[in-house]
């Protein structure tokens, strides 16, 4: 079929309903919901047979939807309406959600229903949800519903209040008042459920050390007490404030008027009022730890969350500090594990963007990245592995590429370019490992194309090397298992050999500081030359800016050559 996918955004449910509709052979073209004469005119030159809604913030036009079906991909039970809806099941405590797919119709979410999956819920942030849970059914309900619709014979559930099937209700778009924290009612989860329901937007607003700020980013900890509202502690990013039975962490806060009105490390965004505080080192604090390491027989295992993937010079001098004492260790296999929903995206944006200097703080940044890199790449002590249970971009590829093998969960997405952020050129050594595990064509098709990849299309180019099909759960069960019958197998010796032999004869045809000074230099001229493009994006990128036009590497239907490049990636 021929599928238009109309976004407000290509955020990351988006990107994986357009590769898995690709991955079907579906003909798939993307147009932002910008206003109503471009989505005529993208109508009029495609002619699709169906336009899928996966994340819009406002309503089809009458004159589209009685034209051509449309369905929304809807993050809520059948029934459910409004668009707040995961805000209010997380507020609610809901113990099961789910995603219906719906037909476009004159009432907003009161359409027919062409499919509806169902998921548990966990006591995660929304934007967690969302990228899991949410994605994963939706994705199964997409499914369902395009079956169901090229069959030509099933008939859509109507939504009528008596029907037993439809359970959810209308609720209005939630608002701070129905998030607000009262520090001195408000138990720990409930405060911790409050901040979960609006992360990663809007946060939940309330007033700390004398100034109104929003709060994201929870953990819940009752191993601390204090008057309730106080900020008691500090902690890497992270502050800790009481509440009447224990504590909670926040690592992330945005204050509105100020200089940087976006969301920032809590103890960055904060610094001026904390000096009172004791610093809690990391490796003390239980309840929010950015990094940490353990061992299971010969099998290492470090893990990296960084809030949304992002990675300042700071975390990456810590994760280099952790990594060399990982490699330090008598175990085999050192396995980089990342983040829970991120395993990285590379720099930290927000931070160069709050910067003296944001181009001074992007060349410290992308030099940190690189140190890390080239240790991961320089290792002769052991195997190593990246473990993607979530989806990684820009930088973060080829930092996961840095390794020996790159297993991937079935279902991350992959966005291995830097084009798209003002022309970057990057840097990671991915001039030196792109061609050496993806081949020189495919290297010049991934980074020409600037779009989202599946985890089988990693593995057929050559950007990762197995893909496994399990859930987001048994996914570190089966990457523990296969690296301890990895490390026990007598062939471990002759693969830590043949790495070592293979690094001592790439560094002498070409050394990596080779590859690093000429990828650098072309860094250098994004930071600090003559075009803007590059400062320009990332700002765009922080203050969330909408788009004037949809890029043309996904709006196929508006170029022949992005087209062409498409059906050649199929």
């Amino acid at each position: 079929m021929r599928i238009l996918l109309l976004v407000h955004s290509f955020n990351s449910l988006s990107q994986s309903v357009y590769t898995q509709l690709r991955s079907r052979g579906h003909e798939v073209t993307v147009e932002f919901d910008i206003n109503h004469k471009v989505l005529d005119e993208t109508i009029s030159s495609y002619t699709p047979d169906l336009i899928l809604a996966p994340f819009l913030k406002r309503a089809i036009p009458d004159h589209i939807w009685r034209r051509i079906p449309c369905f929304i991909i809807h993050p809520g039970i059948p029934g459910d309406r409004g668009p707040s809806a995961l805000d209010w099941a997380i507020l609610n405590n809901e113990k099961s959600w789910g995603v219906t797919i719906l037909q476009a119709d004159a009432e907003m979410d009161a359409g027919p229903i062409w499919a509806a999956c169902e998921f548990k819920m966990r006591p995660a942030t929304k934007s967690s949800l969302y990228k899991n849970e949410v994605t994963e059914a939706a994705l199964e309900a997409v499914n369902l519903a395009l079956d169901r619709f090229e069959s030509g014979t099933f008939t859509p559930l109507i939504q009528q209040p008596d029907n037993q099937e439809i359970k959810g209700i209308s609720r209005p778009e939630i608002k701070q008042a129905d998030r607000r924290i009262n520090w001195f009612a408000d138990d720990t989860e409930t405060i911790a459920r409050k901040i979960r329901s609006a992360d990663g937007m809007p946060g939940v607003k309330t007033r700390l050390l004398g100034q109104s700020l929003y709060l994201f980013d929870a953990h819940a900890d009752y191993s601390r007490t204090g008057n309730p509202g106080d900020v008691i502690a500090k902690s890497g990013a992270a502050i800790c404030i009481a509440t009447i039975d224990g504590a909670i962490w926040i690592g992330h806060v945005t204050i509105k008027n100020s200089r940087h009105p976006f969301k920032l490390p809590a103890t960055h965004a904060l610094s001026q009022s904390l000096t009172h505080l004791t610093e809690i080192p990391e490796e003390r604090n239980r309840t929010y730890r950015e990094i940490s390491y353990d061992e299971q027989g010969e099998v290492g295992f470090l893990r990296f969350n960084f809030y949304n993937g992002a990675m300042s010079k700071a975390q990456c001098h810590s994760l280099k500090n952790a990594y060399e004492k990982a490699a330090s260790r008598p175990t085999k296999i050192i396995i980089l594990l990342g983040g829970e929903d991120f395993w990285s995206n590379g720099m930290h944006l927000n931070l160069i963007e709050a910067a003296p200097s944001a181009a001074d703080e992007s060349w410290e940044n992308i030099n940190a990245i690189d140190d890390v890199t080239e240790s991961i790449i320089r290792t002769e002590s052991h195997l190593t592995i990246a473990a993607l249970n979530g989806n990684a971009g820009a930088g973060g590829v080829f930092l996961a590429r840095a390794t020996d093998y790159v297993w991937l969960r079935q279902g991350i997405i992959l966005n291995p370019h830097y084009k798209d952020m003002g022309n970057l050129y990057g840097s990671e050594f991915w001039t030196y490992l792109l061609p050496r595990y993806a081949g020189v064509e495919n290297a010049a098709r991934i980074s020409k194309a600037r779009l989202p990849m599946g985890a089988d299309e990693a593995v057929s180019l050559g950007l990762a090397d197995e893909c496994f099909n399990t859930g987001r759960k048994d996914f570190l069960t089966t990457v523990r298992c296969r690296a301890e019958a990895m490390a026990a197998s007598p062939e471990f010796d002759r693969l830590l050999q043949q790495k070592t032999q293979t690094r001592t004869s790439e560094e002498a045809k070409k050394p990596l500081s080779s590859y690093r000074k000429e990828e650098l230099k072309k860094m250098r001229q994004n930071f600090y030359g003559f075009d803007p493009s590059y400062h320009i994006a990332r700002y765009n990128f922080v203050y969330k800016v909408p788009k004037s036009r949809t890029p043309l590497t996904i709006a196929r239907h508006r170029n022949a050559h992005s087209h062409n490049q498409g059906e050649a990636a199929q």
